[in-house]
């Protein structure tokens, strides 16, 4: 059952500069950061009484290995506070994704003089919500088995073991973590515990007469667990091991043998015996050992975890006055989306449903820097009928050097060009000319 509609961004605190809005013919001013594979965007609304702009930050990161990725998110915040005067309404955190949350590390110092109104998280990051600390457990769990097996995969010279790190990279490092990260934006509403989302609220911007609808993450465990798209059901993983099997396997001992303990012989042993030095340790016979052959799932659980975190992601749709709404997809993955087919927002005095929020999309987030797995077809794109505009937080050379080869996938950037007619905006590349569209090395602005 959906919620009340409530007012989102009343409070004001002492000491807060307004922003007086220039005399623009424009509903809201979109802006997208260009820090390349990463989300921050800026969303700003007219108040309706003419008294100054209601500002929305959703997002502050940048992906790990980024060349200057704290200059990069310094020189945003710094950008966001000169925009808004130093007041951030509305602040939104999606999902616990470095990419996503580095900012709130990285530029700590800038983001401290900002004054935010309310910090919005999805339920799934709620510390005392049953369901969300059992992922969150899971999820603890697998990250600890990963970094062991990372440093295993290492030290065998084994070809997953960058592949895995790359993917560890979004769960930040091993000194400063996500879990970091979310705890610093948990604080930057001073006084004002974060607010928790679930799917099917609506919440009305103060005197803007814009209103957010939540869309996602699910409460469906099945929904939330479903990742990949179905065959034919998106434009363009095998099981692995267990968390369980991996965290057994990177313990000091040993694991247990097909055989009995009588029929084996130890590996310190076999390497001093002739024989098996011939067989085990000689160049080209590598093939021959399998002590180390349990790492080869330890990459298939980093993905599946990967897209599992990806799929818990916060999806707003954001009404603005007239009905046009702006999809703000984060990461939401297959099942997120699936889950607003069914969607009934029934509170509202003007009711609206997931695929007509879909059907009056004029904007979109483009989800996970466009992957194959992110954008569904008839369940998503397709139902866009009046879309203007997409943005693409990508940097398509830093993603083809880790050998992700559909980052953005090129059948859904040409999806995308012929929905919006040619109006796609990405990081990495110059805008398209138009005169709602204003650029510069930092960011796009887009004017409804």
């Amino acid at each position: 059952m959906a919620k009340r509609e409530k007012g989102a961004g009343k409070r004001r605190p002492k000491g807060a500069r307004k922003c007086k809005p220039e005399a623009a013919p424009w509903r809201t001013r979109v802006r997208m950061y260009r820090q390349g594979i990463g989300d921050c965007l800026l969303i700003s609304l007219p108040r309706s009484d003419g008294d100054d702009l209601f500002h929305m930050m959703i997002d502050c990161g940048v992906l790990l290995g980024t060349p200057d990725a704290r200059g990069w998110m310094q020189r945003i915040v710094a950008d966001i506070a000169e925009t808004t005067g130093g007041r951030i309404d509305l602040l939104a955190v999606t999902h616990e994704h470095w990419d996503h949350l580095s900012g709130f590390l990285h530029a700590a110092d800038e983001l401290s003089v900002l004054e935010i109104g309310a910090v919005w998280m999805s339920w799934a990051e709620n510390p005392e919500d049953p369901q969300a600390r059992a992922l969150e457990g899971a999820r603890a769990q697998a990250i600890q088995a990963l970094r062991l097996a990372e440093a295993r995969l290492g030290l065998a010279g084994h070809p997953d073991a960058g592949p895995l790190a790359d993917l560890l990279g979004f769960f930040g490092s091993r000194g400063r973590t996500t879990r970091d990260a979310l705890a610093a934006a948990r604080e930057l509403a001073p006084g004002e515990r974060p607010r928790y989302l679930e799917p099917g609220e609506t919440v009305a911007l103060d005197r803007t007469g814009a209103r957010i609808h939540v869309l996602g993450p699910p409460r469906d465990e099945a929904l939330l667990r479903s990742s990949n798209p179905r065959k034919g059901e998106a434009y363009g993983l095998a099981a692995g091991l267990g968390v369980d099997t991996v965290l057994e396997l990177t313990q000091e001992k040993a694991p247990d043998g097909p055989f009995a303990a009588r029929w084996g012989i130890p590996l310190e042993v076999a390497q001093s015996l002739p024989f098996f030095r011939r067989t085990l340790d000689a160049p080209g016979q590598e093939w021959r050992r399998i002590d180390r052959a349990w790492l080869d799932g330890a990459l298939d659980l980093a993905l599946r975890l990967d897209r599992d975190t990806n799929n818990s992601s916060l999806v707003l749709a954001l009404e603005l006055d007239g009905g046009d709404v702006l999809l703000l997809a984060a990461d939401a993955q297959a099942g997120n989306w699936r889950s607003w087919q069914d969607l009934a927002f029934e509170d509202c005095t003007d009711p609206r449903t997931g695929p007509e929020l879909l059907a009056r999309t004029i904007l979109y987030k483009v989800g996970h820097h466009g992957s194959h797995n992110a954008t569904l077809r008839a369940e998503g794109l397709e139902q866009m009928t009046a879309l203007r505009t997409a943005l693409v937080p990508v940097d398509e050379t830093v993603a083809r050097a880790r050998n992700w080869t559909r980052i953005p996938l090129p059948e859904l950037l040409s999806a995308l060009d012929d929905a919006t007619g040619g109006r796609v905006l990405r990081a990495d590349a110059p805008p398209p000319d138009a005169a709602d569209i204003d650029a510069t090395a930092l960011r796009y602005d887009v004017f409804v």
